[in-house]
């Protein structure tokens, strides 16, 4: 499953990696297709790649059909942030999350870091999130921390500039959470 698939980038990469056999949700909202990506991921899904792709439209907090289940992974890639200033309710959408993901299935996510302190405040503003918030909200869901990246480190980022006009590269984190069931 990719959350906020957006224009379908990471969705396109998943369906590569899972070849024809597998198969990848595409989960948005009908806010978010309507008001950013117009279309981009009805472009992209005309690829062969995409033949193995469902897209799913519907809110955030009930981000799929009951009977999709039994997932091997999830990723959140930079849109975990967006969740904070739309009408959202994070704690059910993380458990419907778990409940789709598999024993021993992963949940990957990634986003831009807010200075400590901020929490989940700056989220429409700066586009970040306070990591420490993300994961107290993420592992309260029973998800298990069993990894973290450092590869999209940049200490040199002040944290406090949207991230679009940052001056600097952006200071982002990737976590990586088990289903330990």
């Amino acid at each position: 499953l990719d959350m906020e698939a957006g224009a379908g980038y990471t969705t396109e990469l998943l369906a590569r990696a899972v070849g024809p056999n597998g198969v990848v949700y595409a989960q948005d909202s009908a806010e978010v297709l309507e008001r950013q990506v117009k279309g981009k991921f009805d472009a992209r899904s005309k690829n062969t790649v995409m033949k193995n792709v469902v897209h799913i439209v519907r809110n955030y907090d009930d981000p799929l059909p009951p009977e999709v289940r039994n997932l091997d992974l999830i990723t959140f890639f930079f849109a975990y942030h967006d969740m904070t200033y739309m009408h959202v309710d994070r704690a059910e959408m993380n458990r419907k999350l778990f409940a789709a993901l598999k024993p021993g299935g992963y949940l990957v996510i990634a986003d831009h870091s807010a200075k400590a302190g901020d929490g989940a405040t700056v989220g429409k503003t700066l586009h970040r999130i306070e990591e420490a918030v993300l994961r107290k909200e993420v592992e309260a869901a029973g998800f298990k921390l069993v990894g973290t990246g450092n590869f999209l480190r940049h200490p040199e980022d002040t944290r406090d500039v949207i991230v679009f006009h940052a001056p600097t590269p952006i200071d982002e984190f990737v976590l990586k959470y088990q289903n330990p069931q």
